[in-house]
């Protein structure tokens, strides 16, 4: 069987303004590298083969905390987890886009990546991890939209509707073909 944690980077300055991030490489605010630090001591009680990271600086920094408190390496960076496209929406609020298209801008073509698009590149990606370490338990630095669409493909059944926390983990075994999900946007670390 093979394990993947799931992990949405730390919090940055944008999570904090409700601004759209997508491609946009920002970095991680003082409290998001204090999320990385007390994810990292929670997995350092746990068994972990590999850490790779979406290319995007934010969760980067999140798996380089991580991999240096479980004395690794990053593994690679993978740009079929970065972040979904957000196209002209990337930097703004709700109040800019209304201000700016109207309040029926999701109606309009602001060049963003498209749900489908967004669900096979993730899943693909996490395929590819799967196939390259059999039977390992592998960690993934990502981003909440394309986590959560790599979900829906990866395991239908599964309700991903709940936006994921900053740092949370999500763990996924698969068993032959078959993917399942054994914790879901899990942040108890926070809490301490």
């Amino acid at each position: 069987m093979t394990t993947i944690g799931l992990i949405r980077h730390g919090s940055t300055a944008w999570n904090k303004e409700g601004r759209v991030q997508g491609h946009t490489d920002n970095s991680l605010d003082a409290e998001g590298l204090q999320q990385a630090v007390l994810l990292a001591e929670r997995l350092s009680t746990e068994q972990w083969d590999y850490i790779y990271s979406s290319d995007l600086l934010r969760a980067r920094q999140t798996a380089e905390v991580i991999a240096k408190r479980l004395g690794m390496e990053i593994a690679g960076l993978v740009p079929g987890i970065r972040e979904m496209n957000a196209g002209l929406i990337e930097g703004t609020t709700e109040q800019d886009r209304v201000e700016r298209w109207g309040s029926e801008w999701r109606k309009l073509d602001l060049g963003l990546e498209t749900p489908e698009a967004s669900e096979i590149r993730g899943s693909q990606a996490i395929e590819e991890l799967a196939v390259k370490h059999p039977g390992s338990r592998i960690l993934v630095v990502s981003h909440g939209a394309i986590l959560r669409s790599s979900l829906r493909r990866l395991i239908p059944e599964l309700n991903v509707t709940v936006l994921l926390n900053n740092t949370s983990i999500t763990r996924i075994t698969k068993s032959d073909t078959t993917w399942n999900c054994e914790l879901y946007n899990c942040a108890q670390h926070l809490n301490k």
